[in-house]
C-alpha cells in the first residue's frame, strides 16, 4: 500500500476542534436537560427557555457547517478506499441533518404545544420525526466513534487530526516513529 507522507495531510485547525469538542459537551447538555414529558412545556419560562435553546443551538450548527466545508479538509488519507470516504461522508452529512432536525422538530412541538395543539396526529406526526433523528444520530454517533476507534488502532493521522489526547505513535515507511502533535 502506498501511503501519502501523514504530515501532509490537513490537521483541524484550533477553531474547528474547539467546535466539535464544544458540540459534543452541548450534545450531551442537550440530553442532560431533555424533558421527560411534554406536559412539561406547560411552563411558561422552560418552554421560552427550550426555544431559546434550540434556536441557538441550530445556529451553531448554521454556523460549524458553513466553517468546516468552506476552511477544513478530511484529514482521511489519501489511499483511504472510496467506501470509505463514501461512509465518512454519509455519517457526517447524516449527523448534521439530524442535529438540525432534532431542534427544529422541538421548535415545530413548542410552537403546536404553544398554539393548543398538544394532542392528534400533527403533533404524534412531529414528535414521531424528533424521536427518530433522536435515534438515528445515536447510531450515527456510534458509527462516528467507531470509526474513530478504527483510525486510532490504523495509526494513520486520523485520530490525531482531532482529538486532543491519546496521541498516535506513526511507524513511516522508513521505520522511524514520530509522535503525532495534532
Amino acid at each position: 500500500m502506498d501511503k501519502t507522507n501523514i504530515d501532509s495531510k490537513p490537521k483541524f485547525s484550533s477553531t474547528a476542534k474547539l467546535m466539535h469538542w464544544g458540540f459534543v459537551l452541548l450534545f450531551i447538555y442537550a440530553l442532560l436537560k431533555q424533558i421527560d414529558d411534554l406536559n412539561q412545556l406547560e411552563d411558561a419560562a422552560l418552554l421560552r427557555f427550550e426555544v431559546i435553546f434550540a434556536g441557538v443551538f441550530v445556529l451553531l450548527l448554521l454556523i460549524r457547517f458553513v466553517y468546516m466545508k468552506t476552511t477544513q479538509k478530511s484529514s482521511l488519507p489519501d489511499y483511504s478506499p472510496k467506501s470509505q470516504i463514501l461512509a465518512a461522508k454519509v455519517v457526517h452529512s447524516g449527523m448534521y441533518i439530524c442535529l438540525a432536525l432534532i431542534p427544529l422538530t422541538g421548535l415545530l412541538i413548542g410552537l403546536l404545544f404553544w398554539l393548543d395543539l398538544k394532542d392528534g396526529f400533527l403533533i404524534d406526526i412531529v414528535v414521531g420525526a424528533h424521536e427518530f433523528a433522536v435515534s438515528v444520530i445515536y447510531w450515527l454517533i456510534g458509527l462516528h466513534i467507531l470509526a474513530a476507534l478504527y483510525h486510532r488502532l490504523k495509526k494513520d493521522g486520523v485520530w490525531s487530526s482531532m482529538v486532543p489526547f491519546w496521541s498516535e505513535r506513526i511507524t513511516k515507511s522508513n521505520n522511524s516513529t514520530k509522535e503525532m502533535d495534532r
